[in-house]
């Protein structure tokens, strides 16, 4: 008697057990199915007849009375030019996200001293600083009320995050604010985009693709090519190597800033149309009303 109770006993515990596993299968599952892509991967697939685009380095940089990683200076360039933003995510000693590139004060604002010694409230008693070192009325801001400000004007803004920050936790402030369709996370290394990938499957990646060894070691990754804008460095490559990029339906972002910049100043400004002929996408560039007029991108 008693073993046969056993042997009842043991029949339901493995039903339950397969019943059980069967339904966590289906939740993940569901799961799956549900995780909404970000509408940036389908509008950032690479399009033969695609206009150009201006990526304004750092929110824009030497435009005089506007500082760098400041809402005040993305609303003034976005009602100039059409343009997507890069921008800095850092931490404050309140464990507060804002946009901050350095991790000290001094250059782009009147305070002094780390952003870490610093809670949020404390650096409202700090004004930003342009290029110039022209004082502005202008605060530091929260990345929550960037977010809300690019959801609201429909920008685009590419997410640079900061080595003191995790990437979850910039991933998991966006999502709470459900951004996912203006914003890229920016990464620079394959070990980085993966772990970028795997929190985030639904997120377009900016991923490192500077020569032919960083696309092949991205192509041979679990991270589909669709998630993907190929950050192609700060110089030019060989020739066909942007075409190559772009066979595999993934647009070319080239960093102007700096040098790139300074030499097409020179040239008057012709340097951005051969690049673009190159095969040229997106503009990573500390210019963005010169690069835009030398590429006729207009509101």
């Amino acid at each position: 008697m008693k073993k046969h109770l056993y042997v009842i006993l043991l029949l339901i515990f493995v039903v339950s057990c397969k019943n059980n596993t069967s339904d966590t299968n289906l939740s993940s599952e569901a799961d799956t199915q549900t995780t909404k892509k970000s509408v940036l991967i389908e509008t950032f697939k690479y399009k033969a007849d695609a206009a150009p685009i201006i990526s304004v380095h750092r929110g824009g940089k030497s435009i005089e009375n506007y500082p760098e990683n400041c809402l005040e200076t993305l609303q003034y360039v976005n009602d100039s030019i059409p343009a997507i933003f890069e921008i800095d995510i850092a931490k404050t000693k309140d464990n507060q996200l804002v946009l901050l590139h350095d991790n000290t004060l001094e250059r782009t604002s009147t305070g002094t001293g780390k952003l870490t010694d610093y809670t949020y409230k404390e650096l409202q008693a700090f004004n930003l600083e342009d290029d110039f070192n022209n004082e502005t009325a202008f605060k530091i801001p929260l990345f929550i009320n960037v977010l809300k400000w690019a959801k609201t004007n429909n920008v685009i803004l590419t997410v640079d995050i900061k080595r003191s920050v995790a990437v979850e936790t910039v991933i998991d402030a966006i999502r709470a604010e459900k951004a996912e369709d203006v914003c890229v996370i920016i990464t620079y290394d394959l070990k980085q985009a993966q772990k970028a990938y795997n929190w985030a499957p639904e997120f377009l990646l900016s991923v490192s693709a500077r020569n032919e060894k960083e696309l092949n070691w991205l192509l041979q990754s679990k991270i589909p090519t669709e998630n993907m804008l190929a950050f192609t460095g700060t110089r030019i490559s060989e020739n066909g190597f942007y075409k190559k990029v772009q066979s595999y339906g993934i647009k070319t972002i080239l960093g102007t800033l700096g040098n790139l910049d300074k030499q097409a100043k020179s040239k008057g400004d012709v340097s951005y149309k051969v690049w673009q002929e190159k095969g040229i996408d997106i503009f990573a560039t500390d210019r963005p009303f010169a690069s835009a007029k030398a590429l006729n991108i207009k509101k």
